[in-house]
């Protein structure tokens, strides 16, 4: 990546809605600028022009006359009638010389102009002044006899409409703005109601009973495939759980005739045998169909107190083993949770911990984004490299080094069969979560559950 790229990166928007509006903003931004410099340049040059150069052939005109009517009353009568036709005030100061102080410097563009006009019409000194007051243009011409004052009124050499059109020009543009702002955020409305449906599907949350789909073309294109996706989910679902269902409803006649038989034949350690291996058997049949329902997904989600939950399963599972449990962190977590799926979650998780450790803590640490549950054990753990392979089905780590077993669980009377942390995960991707695996400062293996808020 290049820094230019870098540098746009980090000052362009990043979300859709302001991109799309920079890409309206940002011509319009640029039409504007562009029309205010031309117009600038070119109407309120050429206008203040020939107005600055009317005016200072006003004042040459008076100059003249004052040179041919130096005194009396027809100079006088000449003035006011001047004065009259242009509403130009003059005031002529006999004896009076301007000081030698040499022209200010020229900042503006009205000075500018009316110092070009004086110069090429008056052709005599003169001290202009155009700031000190914003209702007249004060202007001092040396005559060979005196000082003439000049007061011109702004209005003669400044064009209001050159303000008038830039505000009309800004006023339009915060217009098209403002309304391609409610346009544009009318149509990521649609965009995030989308988004927020496919979160809560992801989450497990799924109702969409006020979702429809709205918006532009695309948008509504985008939000019908969305939910033929999620019929397509749910259909495959229930395919799957009635075809494990009636799976397992013709695994169970066999077994029961099974059992059936065992229970008439007289005992020995050969009918002990088989019946263990028949009980084996329906574990099995029980567990896969249970790993197979998504463990929980029918169930619904309510606003509940994760503590709570956690410390209804520490207080079930001290009650079963003698294995120090602690548990610590907040008292109080509200969140979205399918609570029978999360207890049977966790009683695996502890169950698998309270096995092989002496020292169980459960850590519940509530955050803006998630709220997560620690699970850490001083047991051997499980080396990283078979942490992958602790969540695989059916898959037991007993044989494979430190006695790490992937499954049972406390809830779900499903014992040795392999499926406790994969049930476990099962719940909570359902949840919109995910389970991992990590070292624990106790020594052991720490087990983290990420619940989304």
């Amino acid at each position: 990546m290049t820094p230019v790229d870098r540098i746009l990166r980090t000052i362009l928007p990043r979300s859709l809605y302001g991109r799309s509006f920079l890409m309206i903003v940002a011509p319009l931004v640029v039409l504007l600028g562009l029309s205010t410099y031309l117009f600038y340049n070119r109407h309120w040059d050429n206008v203040t022009r020939h107005m600055t150069l009317a005016v200072a052939g006003d004042i040459a005109l008076t100059v003249e006359v004052l040179r041919n009517y130096p005194e009396g009353e027809e100079r006088d009568r000449l003035l006011r009638l001047i004065q009259v036709y242009t509403d130009i005030r003059f005031d002529f100061r006999p004896g009076e010389i301007l000081p030698n102080a040499g022209r200010r410097t020229v900042n503006t563009l009205l000075e500018r102009m009316m110092t070009s006009a004086l110069d090429s019409r008056v052709y005599r000194p003169f001290v202009l002044d155009a700031v000190s007051d914003e209702n007249w243009v004060i202007i001092d011409v040396q005559l060979q006899d005196g000082v003439l004052g000049v007061k011109v009124p702004r209005k003669r050499v400044t064009s209001a409409t050159t303000y008038i059109f830039i505000m009309w020009l800004i006023g339009i543009s915060l217009t098209l703005m403002i309304v391609a702002m409610i346009f544009l955020r009318n149509q990521m409305r649609s965009l995030r109601r989308l988004a927020s449906a496919a979160d809560n599907l992801g989450k497990g949350r799924d109702d969409l009973a006020g979702f429809k789909p709205s918006g532009a073309t695309e948008v509504r294109q985008v939000a019908h495939a969305f939910i033929r996706m999620r019929d397509r989910i749910h259909r495959q679902v229930n395919q799957r759980t009635e075809m494990l269902a009636g799976v397992s409803h013709d695994l169970r006649t066999p077994l029961t005739r099974m059992k059936l038989q065992l229970a008439l034949m007289p005992p020995s350690p050969d009918v002990a045998e088989l019946e263990a291996d028949v009980e084996e058997m329906t574990r099995m049949v029980e567990g896969y169909l249970a790993f197979a329902r998504g463990e929980g997904a029918e169930e619904p989600a309510v606003l509940a107190d994760l503590a709570q939950l956690v410390q209804q399963v520490v207080f079930r599972a001290r009650g079963l083993s003698d294995a120090r449990i602690d548990l610590k962190g907040a008292d109080h977590a509200m969140v979205l949770v399918r609570t029978q799926a999360f207890r049977r979650c966790l009683g695996n998780v502890i169950d698998n911990a309270i096995r092989h450790a002496d020292r169980v803590e459960v850590t519940i640490l509530p955050g803006r984004q998630s709220i997560q549950v620690l699970i850490d054990d001083d047991g051997p753990g499980i080396p990283a490299d078979l942490r992958v392979e602790a969540f695989r089905p059916f898959r037991r780590l007993d044989d494979t080094g430190p006695v790490a077993e992937a499954g049972t669980g406390l809830a779900s009377g499903i014992t040795g069969v392999g499926l406790g942390l994969a049930i476990a995960r099962d719940v909570m991707r359902g949840h919109g979560g995910d389970i991992r695996l990590e070292d624990s400062p106790l020594g052991g293996l720490r087990v983290v559950l990420d619940l989304p808020v």
